[in-house]
């Protein structure tokens, strides 16, 4: 499934309710199912910063396509990060930095975030886009 696909499927199912309530809750709940991060990828070099509340965040590289891991300390942002690795995981690093992440935009995340969530998402995203380059140059 190419990252489009995954964005029209993130944004078809945030978009089932107009409810921004109901939409926390769906993403607190792909945050519940978050496959566990390994313990020692929780490590000081993983956590992003710009983030109020603490994200791990990991990447590496099987056959070309990067893989995501990630935990957060706080409930919505582990549903943010979620949905960003469902949305980013198993792609190319070329298709990550050539992507154009819309769906944020089109459930209207950005406009229901608080100003700090909103610059851990920004962060979240660029640090994405940073692994995605760094395994890039290593191929």
């Amino acid at each position: 499934m190419s990252i489009e696909e995954r964005q029209q499927e993130v944004i078809e199912e945030l978009c089932l309710s107009d409810d921004w309530m109901d939409r926390y809750q769906m993403i607190i709940d792909m945050g519940q199912e978050l496959p566990p991060m390994a313990q020692e990828d929780k490590v000081e070099e993983n956590l992003i910063k710009g983030c109020q509340s603490k994200v791990w965040l990991a990447a590496d590289q099987e056959e070309g396509k990067v893989l995501f891991s990630a935990d957060s300390d706080a409930i919505i942002t582990k549903g943010i990060v979620s949905m960003m690795i469902r949305v980013l995981s198993g792609a190319s690093p070329e298709e990550i930095l050539e992507t154009d992440l819309h769906f944020i935009k089109d459930v209207g995340l950005q406009e229901h975030l608080s100003p700090t969530r909103s610059n851990g998402l920004a962060a979240m995203v660029k640090q994405m886009r940073m692994y995605a380059l760094a395994l890039s140059a290593k191929s």
